[in-house]
Formats: structure tokens, C-alpha cells, sequence
């Protein structure tokens, strides 16, 4: 049965975001508190806050994991216009936290002019890199050259967007097909901008990333993006949180010759767009087989989503802020139906409900 559980974070302010490890088994908040917290799940199922620490001067928009090939490594942003990266080291013998687990700032990136407004670490199978975006419409990536030392970070590339960037996403496709590829979301509030949602490519001849992409019917502020877990598709499909729940298929198109160096041209569809949170929608977020999505809204409440085999996406369930589902047993049914270890890296409502307790959504 699907369970949905209540966590008291002890944030003294509101949390903007959380975030799971790789293997669902560790978890981060982050918060206008300017603190992080990390917890842990124990053997009795229960989450257990085993960390937490004052991470930057200002508030803490985003908290990211890197992959555990990489060790135990998060990656923080903030309005202080600043990202960080952390390590968790373990004392060592001559250490009076002998045997005990802590968490060290190894860098700051200060490259930023403006409140840095998302972080993401790249797929693991291109290297650590990191990525972020700011208020001032650009996206920077860093690479750490030797994974051992995270304290030395290079700044590779910086893409101009022209719009404030409010959130980013890589496409995850290990594909030699696919070029690297990045989504940057705008909450730019200028309506004379269309097309809030721009795509990167990286071209191997330039050595640089191009635009490939703006999606041009995407015209309100986007508070989330994130790209589908790609199990081999040859087309890509991108979920975006404005003020509806959009869901985009990006087909990349053959190219005219073989020696064409510009960026992929796309056939951009649109596959579902959904208005039922009545507000603005804040996170989305994919199940690892791309099958299900979950949103949550300032209506205070998670959704799912799920296509049916003619690729007609519906609602499969809805869960109140408090955990409880809408509409009785028969959306709990639905959750359980569906699997739902979903790595819903969800906050209900936080941006403007003030909530300071973590929703959950374990597998």
C-alpha cells in the first residue's frame, strides 16, 4: 500500500527544495534558513536528519547529489549569488569526529553577479561537470579534472540567454546519438518574450554550445524543467512547471548532410498539457522508467501522471498536502498500482504556502 509520510525538518524558514540520492536512501532539504539538511533512511523506514549546516549568507534555492561513483557529494545555490559544492568525509582516526561522517565545503563558484537560481550535475557518464543558472541570464558548467580533488573546479562554458534563467535540466541520454544537451527555464515576467524555454547542444567541431531550440509556445514564467530518463528512445521528451504541467516530445530531425555542423534541428510536439492544479506549478518530477510524473502546485497538492498504451496521458492520483489522497480510496489504489518510488523531489506548495515540513513520497 502506498504510504505518504509527514517529516518535521525543523527549517526555521521555508524549504525550497529536496532532493534524493541515486538510490533513494538519502535525501536533502534546503531552505531560506540558508541551511541544508541531509537525512538518512534507517533499516525501520523512518528518515532521520543526520546533518545540518549553514551553507550560504543568503537563502538556498536548490540542492543537488551528484552521482555515488563521485562519492557523497551535494552541490547548493543561493540568492548570496553563490554555489558551493560539498564532501562528506569521514573522521579520521586521530579526528575527535573519529569514525563519524561530516560534511566540508570544498569549493564556491563565484562567478555570478546575480542570485544563482539552479544547480544541476551533469550525467554521469560525461565526467563531473556542474551546472548552473542565475538571475543574469546565464548558464555556466564547471568541470572538476580530477574527481579526487573537488577543490579545483574550471569554468568550461558560459551561454548567454538573454532571459533570467530560473531553472535548468541535461538531458540524461547516454546515446553517442545525442549530443550533450541542456533545458533552461525563464521566470522572466517580460511577456514581450516568448518562448520561456530554450535548448543547448553541444557541437563538437565549435567546441561550444549552440541554441537548437526555443520553445516558443511556452510564454509564462517556468519555475521547473526536467528531462524524461531516456531508456534508448530516439526522441527526447521534456517536462515543464509553469502555470499548467506541460509535457514535450523534441524529435531531432535528420539532418540535411552528413558534415552539417550546426545544432540539431527538432520536431517539437506538444504530448499533454494540464491545467488541474489551478496555480502555479512548482516541481516536476520523472519515475526512473519515464512513465510517470509527478507535480506538485500552490493548490497544495502532489499529482501524478500517466500514459496509457495510446500515449494519452491522465491523472493517476492526487495527494493533499497533509499526505492524504483526494477522492478516497480510490486514488490511494491508483498510487500503489502504479509503483510509485517516484523521486519526487517535491515540496507542496513551499514557494508561497510557507511550509516548512518536507512531503515525502517513498518508494
Amino acid at each position: 500500500m502506498f504510504v505518504a509520510k509527514s517529516i518535521a525538518a525543523d527549517h526555521k524558514d521555508l524549504i525550497h527544495d529536496v532532493s534524493y540520492d541515486f538510490h533513494g536512501r538519502r535525501m536533502a532539504t534546503c531552505s531560506s534558513d540558508q541551511s541544508v539538511k541531509v537525512w538518512d533512511k534507517g533499516d525501520d523506514g523512518e528518515w532521520h536528519c543526520t546533518a545540518s549546516w549553514k551553507t550560504h549568507s543568503g537563502s538556498v534555492w536548490r540542492v543537488t547529489w551528484a552521482h555515488p561513483e563521485f562519492g557523497q557529494v551535494l552541490a547548493s545555490c543561493s540568492f548570496d549569488r553563490t554555489a558551493a559544492v560539498w564532501e562528506e568525509i569521514v573522521g579520521e582516526s586521530n579526528d575527535k569526529q573519529r569514525g563519524q561522517s561530516h560534511w566540508i565545503k570544498r569549493t564556491t563558484l563565484v562567478d555570478s553577479r546575480t542570485s544563482v537560481t539552479d544547480v544541476k550535475f551533469a550525467p554521469k557518464h560525461m565526467g563531473l561537470m556542474l551546472t548552473t543558472c542565475s538571475a543574469d541570464g546565464v548558464v555556466r558548467i564547471y568541470e572538476a579534472p580530477d574527481v579526487m580533488n573537488l577543490s579545483q573546479w574550471s569554468l568550461q562554458h558560459e551561454i548567454s540567454c538573454k532571459l533570467s534563467c530560473s531553472c535548468i535540466s541535461w538531458n540524461p541520454s547516454s546515446s553517442r546519438a545525442h549530443p550533450p544537451m541542456i533545458a533552461v527555464g525563464s521566470d522572466d515576467s517580460n511577456i514581450t518574450y516568448s518562448g520561456k524555454v530554450q535548448i543547448y547542444e553541444y557541437n563538437e567541431n565549435t567546441r561550444k554550445y549552440a541554441k537548437a531550440e526555443t520553445l516558443m509556445t511556452v510564454t509564462d514564467p517556468v519555475h521547473d524543467i526536467t528531462f524524461a530518463p531516456n531508456l534508448g528512445r530516439s526522441f527526447h521528451v521534456l517536462a515543464i512547471a509553469t502555470k499548467d504541467v506541460r509535457i514535450f516530445k523534441l524529435i531531432p530531425m535528420r539532418r540535411e548532410s552528413a558534415n552539417s555542423s550546426g545544432p540539431t534541428k527538432f520536431e517539437v510536439q506538444v504530448m499533454a498539457q494540464f491545467d488541474s492544479h489551478n496555480s502555479q506549478v512548482w516541481r516536476v518530477s520523472w519515475n526512473i522508467t519515464s512513465t510517470l510524473l509527478a507535480s506538485s502546485g500552490d493548490d497544495g497538492c502532489v499529482r501524478l501522471w500517466k500514459a496509457n498504451y495510446m500515449d494519452n496521458w491522465k491523472c493517476t492520483g492526487i495527494l493533499r498536502g497533509d499526505g492524504s489522497p483526494v477522492n478516497g480510496s480510490g486514488h490511494a489504489a491508483a498510487l500503489s498500482a502504479v509503483g510509485v518510488p517516484v523521486a519526487a523531489q517535491m515540496v507542496v506548495g513551499a514557494a508561497s504556502a510557507g511550509r516548512k515540513k518536507a512531503q515525502l513520497m517513498p518508494g
